[in-house]
């Protein structure tokens, strides 16, 4: 794991205390206390139903926690407006998925502008930012191409590039590597890592390898929708 002081991380982009997530009779997160600073990788491990996709949910804003306090950059989740919470994760949260879901029928280069279009951001200053993520990514000779021309691995480095095109302050990885080959796999994490330095983005990964921890400043592990002690 990547070695990183908390005051070289800066100030906190998630914030997580006593929070609480109900299905029916059944408690999925009870009393989660997290943290993740600025530029800060953590990766979420524990077996499956221990928790981690609905806290990574409750955090994207898709769903509303039944309690606690959820704070994403500055924005109080339980207590934001539809609107602002659309604001959020449009503007300051990307997204990247195991299963990539791409727009199939745009291009590599359109998909990373998508989000970009979104924004309302001039088409001078959009076009300027999704050359450099295609170059960042490396797929420069593949831009023109739709999805079910790609790899696997050239589909998440567009889903990587799409996720940094508004500059987000947090990427939520979800499986990144799950859906690809081992050396596939290890080369999508060398580039999360690098472009998540260079542009100073925090990660919060779901995960079950151990390999992909190694990009990570810390694990936390979850186990019955609670934190496990480390």
């Amino acid at each position: 794991m990547t070695d990183q002081t908390t005051s070289d991380r800066g100030a906190p982009v998630v914030q997580i205390r006593k929070l609480r997530k109900r299905y029916g009779d059944r408690a999925v997160l009870q009393d989660v206390d997290l943290t993740v600073a600025s530029g800060e990788r953590v990766a979420l491990m524990g077996p499956s139903g221990s928790g981690k996709s609905t806290l990574l949910n409750l955090v994207g804003g898709i769903d509303r926690s039944d309690g606690g306090e959820l704070i994403v950059d500055g924005v109080n989740l339980h207590s934001a407006t539809p609107t602002a919470l659309a604001a959020l994760r449009r503007e300051r949260i990307g997204t990247v998925f195991q299963f990539f879901h791409l727009l199939p029928t745009l291009t590599a280069r359109e998909n990373v502008a998508f989000p970009l279009q979104l924004l309302g951001l001039p088409s001078a200053e959009r076009k300027l930012r999704v050359d450099q993520l295609i170059a960042d990514v490396r797929l420069g000779e593949r831009a023109d191409a739709f999805p079910d021309e790609l790899s696997g691995g050239e589909m998440q480095r567009v889903a990587i590039a799409r996720a940094l095109a508004t500059q987000p302050r947090l990427i939520l990885a979800d499986e990144p590597t799950g859906n690809l080959d081992s050396a596939t796999g290890e080369a999508i994490l060398d580039l999360l890592e690098r472009l998540a330095d260079r542009y100073h983005t925090a990660i919060l990964l779901v995960t079950h390898s151990d390999a992909a921890t190694r990009i990570c400043h810390r694990v936390v592990r979850m186990i019955d929708g609670r934190i496990a002690a480390p």
